[in-house]
């Protein structure tokens, strides 16, 4: 039987303008790339639309936390909070995500600065509430944790309006994520032969969330999203990349047919290999790697060595128009990331195409205003999939960049701190029933709020009383807004 093959319209094609061959290729075969491209969009559709309906159903709360006055800890106890907070991983099947809408539920770490006046808060699935406070509490046994109203609720939804303006930007690792950033241990010096002072990097940050006034609020926000191990890999090219180290490759689809041959590939797979195969460089020991190179490869391997997150970076400023000062908030936030650049490893910056609220050329305004929108809205809704994609940092990185002030290196008299170390009564203390008895008077008075302590010494302090305990009153502020948490 012989087959005839007709290549008279393949002549004629490759016969035809350049051109002309693009159109008749498109008109041919460009229905598919709009296809494919169609049902991507659908797909990404859906999934979002039944993400939206099962997280419906969970709730979320915020806890403030507030440590004791005179924390000495360094950033290392947070992170051992943070190697507690990865027991909120979970697994998620093909039928869980298509057709329940399941997903790795996420955290929040968040510094907001109302005013001026700076609390630390963690945003989280209520089901995850006794994982946090037992992350918190195992670090910082005295410390007093609040469920608080969320204060996003305070801003209006449409920003910017009349009254009040926005900024804001998520912050995006420059280089891959297997390369870490400065951490916290990087900014202990030593002063002598035996004593080490900790440079606190979050010391600036604490002096500009100070530094706001009246209708300014500024919030900082870490979403972490509980990962497995699987970045690992990436860790391990790159680290082969810096060696030289070639990774295994499937062999191509000629290989494999010569394989099917049999024996009568003995002819052809010496000749095709031979053809096929790269010439091979030989890897480089550590010894043979630059100081550089193995600086590099050192780093990767101890990033690697520790849990890691998924971790989006968002910041949002927000004030009335008459008082906002942009410059001095974006020079500020920017300048502290700074300070945990690595050159010769990695470093953040504004994504500045994405999510930083500004705009050039056409249309400058409204797709300013739609930046300005994006942006409020992925932080109000903790969004770990809005904006640019989530970067991977372990959990010294975040505890670099998301712990409690060391008080010793930090003066933040502004930031909401524990009213002081709990301990258990005496075994010799006289019963409450005898203290009644004997005293009646202390026992009648009402107990005081913490709220109604603070504003007591305040207006003690406003009304020249030299006995009243003293109170930061810089850029004469008013007592804390009610929306600030008090324990």
């Amino acid at each position: 039987m012989n087959i005839v093959i007709d290549t008279s319209h393949l002549i004629q094609f490759f016969n035809l303008p350049p051109d002309r061959i693009f159109s008749v290729f498109f008109w041919n075969f460009g229905w598919l790339i709009l296809a494919f491209i169609f049902m991507g969009g659908v797909r990404s559709l859906y999934l979002d639309y039944m993400n939206g309906l099962w997280i419906q159903t969970h709730k979320s709360i915020l806890l403030a936390i507030d440590i004791p006055t005179g924390n000495e800890q360094s950033p290392k106890a947070v992170e051992n909070m943070f190697t507690y907070l990865a027991g909120a991983q979970g697994s998620v099947n093909f039928f869980e995500k298509w057709f329940e809408g399941k997903f790795q539920k996420s955290l929040s770490v968040e510094i907001v600065s109302l005013e001026g006046y700076t609390q630390f808060l963690i945003h989280t699935p209520a089901e995850f509430r006794n994982l946090v406070e037992s992350a918190v509490y195992s670090q910082y046994p005295d410390a007093e944790i609040s469920e608080v109203d969320d204060y996003v609720n305070a801003v209006p939804i449409k920003v910017p309006d009349e009254e009040y303006d926005i900024w804001g930007t998520e912050f995006v690792q420059v280089k891959p994520s297997a390369y870490p950033i400065k951490c916290y241990e990087e900014f202990e010096h030593k002063m002598g032969a035996s004593e080490t002072q900790f440079k606190d990097p979050i010391a600036s940050l604490m002096d500009l969330c100070g530094s706001l006034r009246q209708g300014e609020y500024l919030w900082f926000q870490i979403v972490i999203i509980p990962t497995g191990f699987d970045w690992i890999k990436d860790s391990e090219k790159e680290i082969n990349k810096l060696i030289g180290k070639k990774e295994k490759v499937k062999p191509s689809l000629m290989t494999q047919g010569l394989e099917v041959l049999g024996d009568a590939s003995e002819i052809f797979y010496p000749i095709w290999t031979e053809l096929e195969a790269p010439k091979e460089a030989k890897a480089k020991s550590m010894m043979e790697l630059t100081p550089g190179e193995k600086k590099k490869v050192e780093s990767i391997h101890l990033k690697a060595s520790k849990i890691g997150f998924g971790a989006k970076i968002r910041v949002v400023y927000i004030a009335k128009k008459e008082v906002m000062n942009k410059v001095k908030v974006a020079n500020g936030l920017v300048g502290y990331m700074k300070q945990f650049a690595a050159l010769d490893l990695n470093n953040l910056k504004p994504d500045v195409g994405k999510t930083f609220t500004k705009t050039v050329y056409f249309f400058r305004e409204s797709r300013l205003n739609t930046k300005k929108r994006n942006i409020l809205a992925a932080y109000s809704r903790r969004s770990s999939s809005r904006g640019a994609p989530a970067g991977i940092f372990n959990i010294e990185e975040l505890a670099t960049l998301w712990h409690f002030p060391v008080e010793a290196n930090v003066k933040a008299a502004m930031v909401q701190k524990a009213p002081g170390r709990k301990a258990s009564a005496p075994a010799e203390l006289p019963l409450a029933e005898e203290r009644k008895a004997s005293i009646p008077d202390i026992f009648s008075e009402e107990p005081v709020s913490r709220a109604s302590f603070e504003n007591d010494i305040l207006n003690s302090s406003e009304k020249g009383d030299s006995t009243a305990m003293p109170v930061d009153l810089t850029d004469k502020k008013t007592a804390p807004p009610t929306n600030l948490p008090f324990i």
